[in-house]
């Protein structure tokens, strides 16, 4: 009887490490925004690329805004890192990412494996 939880963790773990595994690979075009000034305060477009460059090398989260309004919050291709250099410098711009897609909690994140 002691062995029932422990298998039961080891059912619910392989079920979970199996759901991350199974992340789908996409491809996602919009406009990359600094989520702190554009959920506040609305702020984005070409005149506000200074302050969204300053807010992503801060660590402030990266999101990519399609133009149908569906956000994704960017990951860095590896934990414990910075954005790659390439999603700061393009901040604001019209962008393509190719990563894998995540949901949770109704919140959907994207990882920056290559962006154009």
């Amino acid at each position: 009887m002691r062995k029932l939880p422990f298998i039961g963790a080891a059912i619910a773990f392989s079920f979970a490490a199996a759901g991350m595994a199974l992340a789908a690979e996409t491809t996602v075009t919009g406009n990359l925004r600094d989520a702190y000034c554009y959920i506040r305060m609305g702020a984005h477009g070409p005149t506000h690329k200074t302050c969204a460059i300053k807010c992503a090398k801060a660590g402030i989260p990266v999101l990519l805004v399609t133009e149908s309004g569906k956000t994704y919050t960017l990951l860095p291709p590896k934990d414990a890192h910075p954005y790659p250099d390439s999603v700061i410098q393009h901040m604001e711009d019209k962008v393509t990412v190719t990563g894998h897609e995540y949901t949770k909690n109704g919140q959907n994140f994207l990882t920056v494996d290559s962006l154009k």
